[in-house]
């Protein structure tokens, strides 16, 4: 039906997806996008019997396991049976190499990329990408090789003192070192914009039985101790809950710790006479006081870290991340304290329309037919509601710094009607996934020719 970061393993090894829930934002689709992996999302079209291993299409034919399917992810057919595929490698077209050297010519926005692992930072400066406007912390912790990590992140989350929690945090430390690490080197010199943990921490929690009691054993805390633990963090509505920022003020040195990492990544990359560029953006933030409480521990860390590597300043900028109306609204305010602004356009969305970006599809289709919508506003940037929130934020923000680096990492920065929006309102980039920069810089050389 869906999706869930424990799915991440299985999805890397497919060679397609399909679910029935979804909307263009939810895991599903983000994680798919960034790999350039197919995937169709929200087929609501199709009823799965998951005892019997099929599914029921609307025309009521039974396809199961075992059968093949072919999937085109642009128009979100499915097919029966195996079609022709072909395959394009772009930069072997020399048409293709000609008409971007005409866009990186044309074009006034930087294009960035959302990526999470070097491997993914690769392949985007591949299609040109000019650095990473969003490295999400938290997807190390799935997927390959991800099982050390995980578990001791879920002792983090077990901890119940703040000692035990900087003890398992100290044994984190490394696992993320060296991933911010990695990344930094493959992009040299190019802005790496690292949001810090964003997700409520239940998201990281097993679930089902079996991997509870394998918990259990491995913390040698008993279930009933576990089981309270879990209750504890359970939350009616985690998409407005106890993350992001949140989880920095309630547990500092989670922060801390990232923070670190990321300073001595940098540090060490300078020492070894590379370049190294990271931003630090406090995700989910609503007011100038949240941030500079985060600063402050910023602040202290990066004093720890330069005389502990004996350097004399690392380069690197503090901001935020854009995902509330409020933080729009006080967008001067928050500027006082902040070196970039980055407006999650998913989330901000989201916020400002009441919509569940995961549950849209189960009326978003209606809206579309009866011209309530003019189209999703998860594709596409609501420029008269949403996009006048970035306005305001923007504006606002340059008015006390003008100078203020200012982008999107929300999916709209690959559409290119919302990138000329985003040229428009005098943005200094756009991000979004690997394989959809190409597109994000043709729509960003339009932008600069159509408003001479």
């Amino acid at each position: 039906e869906e999706t869930s970061p424990e799915d991440v393993d299985g999805m890397h090894k497919s060679q397609a997806i399909l679910t029935t829930k979804g909307g263009m934002t939810s895991h599903a689709a983000l994680v798919a996008r960034g790999w350039g992996k197919c995937c169709i999302v929200g087929c609501s079209d199709i009823e799965i019997h998951e005892k019997e291993k099929y599914f029921v299409t609307n025309t009521g034919k039974k396809v199961h396991e075992g059968e093949w399917l072919t999937l085109n992810g642009t128009t979100g057919l499915a097919y029966e049976g195996v079609l022709q595929l072909s395959n394009t490698d772009l930069n072997q077209n020399a048409s293709y190499k000609v008409l971007m050297t005409l866009v990186d010519k044309a074009k006034k926005l930087g294009v960035r990329t959302n990526a999470d692992t070097p491997k993914d930072a690769q392949q985007a400066s591949y299609f040109g990408a000019e650095g990473i406007g969003l490295f999400r912390t938290e997807h190390m912790f799935y997927g390959e090789g991800s099982e050390k990590p995980l578990f001791l992140l879920r002792k983090m989350i077990m901890s119940t003192t703040v000692a035990e929690r900087k003890t398992a945090l100290n044994e984190l430390f490394k696992f993320v070192k060296k991933d911010i690490k990695a990344t930094l080197e493959v992009m040299n010199g190019n802005p790496v914009t690292i949001r810090l943990l964003d997700p409520p921490l239940h998201e990281f929690v097993p679930h089902d039985k079996e991997k509870l009691q394998e918990l259990s054993r491995e913390l040698g805390v008993r279930m009933s101790v576990l089981n309270r633990r879990i209750l504890a963090l359970h939350e009616n509505n985690p998409m407005l809950g106890h993350r992001g920022v949140r989880l920095g003020v309630s547990y500092p040195e989670i922060t801390e710790m990232q923070v670190r990492a990321i300073l001595e990544s940098a540090a060490e990359l300078q020492k070894e006479g590379k370049k190294a560029y990271p931003e630090i953006m406090i995700p989910v933030v609503m007011g100038r006081h949240e941030l500079r409480h985060q600063k402050e521990i910023v602040d202290r860390v990066y004093n720890e870290v330069c005389k502990h590597m004996g350097v004399k300043e690392i380069n690197f900028l503090y901001g935020t991340m854009i995902e509330t109306p409020r933080a729009a609204l006080k967008g001067d305010s928050l500027a006082t304290v902040a070196d970039f602004f980055s407006f999650g356009t998913n989330d901000l969305t989201q916020m400002s329309f009441g919509f569940s970006r995961d549950d849209i599809g189960g009326f978003l289709p209606k809206y579309l037919d009866l011209k309530l919508l003019p189209e999703d506003p998860f594709v596409s940037i609501d420029q008269s509601g949403v996009g006048e929130l970035i306005k305001i934020g923007v504006d606002k923000a340059r008015s006390v710094k003008p100078k203020l680096k200012v982008g999107i990492c929300g999916e709209h920065g690959g559409d290119p009607e919302s990138v000329k929006f985003c040229h428009r309102l005098g943005l200094d980039y756009v991000s979004c996934s690997p394989f959809r920069v190409p597109i994000a810089r043709l729509a960003a050389a339009q932008a600069a020719i159509e408003t001479k």
